[in-house]
């Protein structure tokens, strides 16, 4: 395809795959339960209201990095911050205010997020982030992490609270579901781009039911600790990784 051929001699405009970015992305994770709810809970807004404005951000930002004629950490972490925040406001919508419930809010997201993995494929031949050069595989991505971000919401939500496993106990189980994934990238042959997309998946609940521990209340199993607090900690954190440790743009190799 002449895309193809036109992305292979085009820098990648998304982040190598490393330790830093997975480190990047669990916190990018958690400031967006943490802010979701800052806005949402703490100011009153409501559900749909703060969804509406992460929305807008996430569209803003996505046309900015489309845009861009190469790869910008501060500009790409910002996207990502913003489909985390819309991704949790728009989970907690569809669970709560929809009334479909975790079970039911997850399959529908699960389903959104297969649909397009499968479309995405079938439209440009891969998936792989390394692909990621050209407007129409942005676009791919972005709505991709987007329902990733936003089921990864509804499965932290659900195992922590519908599960019974509270916070403590979802963090368990989804780092060793992390760390079985790491395992199978050392030793074993199972696709790279399958394991970047479970992790990227896995992540999402990992940050959200860190982010409900930090400021849900005692009583209820958490640290009981000011969401916009702990929102700016999240925020400083991530702005320091990316002044002290350069990120560069992901390999064009296969």
């Amino acid at each position: 395809m002449l895309e193809t051929t036109i992305a292979s001699a085009r820098a990648s405009k998304v982040p190598e795959v490393t330790l830093l970015f997975w480190l990047l992305k669990i916190a990018a994770t958690t400031l967006g339960e943490t802010a979701g709810d800052a806005v949402s809970m703490s100011l009153g807004l409501g559900y749909l209201v703060g969804t509406a404005i992460f929305a807008a951000a996430f569209a803003i930002a996505v046309a900015i990095q489309i845009r861009a004629e190469r790869f910008h950490p501060f500009l790409y972490w910002f996207t990502i911050i913003a489909t985390t925040t819309v991704g949790t406001t728009l989970a907690d919508f569809a669970d709560r205010s929809l009334g479909i419930g975790y079970a039911g809010g997850s399959a529908l997201l699960l389903g959104l997020l297969v649909a397009s993995l499968v479309v995405w494929h079938h439209t440009l031949g891969t998936i792989a982030v390394t692909s990621v050069s050209t407007p129409r595989a942005e676009m791919f991505y972005w709505v991709t992490i987007m329902f990733s971000q936003t089921l990864g919401t509804a499965l932290g939500d659900w195992t922590a609270d519908s599960a019974g496993l509270g916070y403590t106990g979802a963090m368990l189980i989804f780092g060793a579901l992390l760390a079985v994934l790491a395992g199978a990238y050392v030793w074993t042959s199972v696709s790279r781009t399958l394991l970047f997309w479970a992790a990227f998946v896995l992540t999402r609940p990992l940050g959200a039911v860190v982010g409900d521990f930090l400021d849900k209340p005692v009583q209820a199993g958490g640290l009981a600790l000011s969401r916009f607090a702990a929102s700016g900690a999240l925020l400083a954190l991530i702005i320091v990784c990316l002044v002290v440790f350069r990120q560069r743009p992901a390999s064009e190799a296969r």
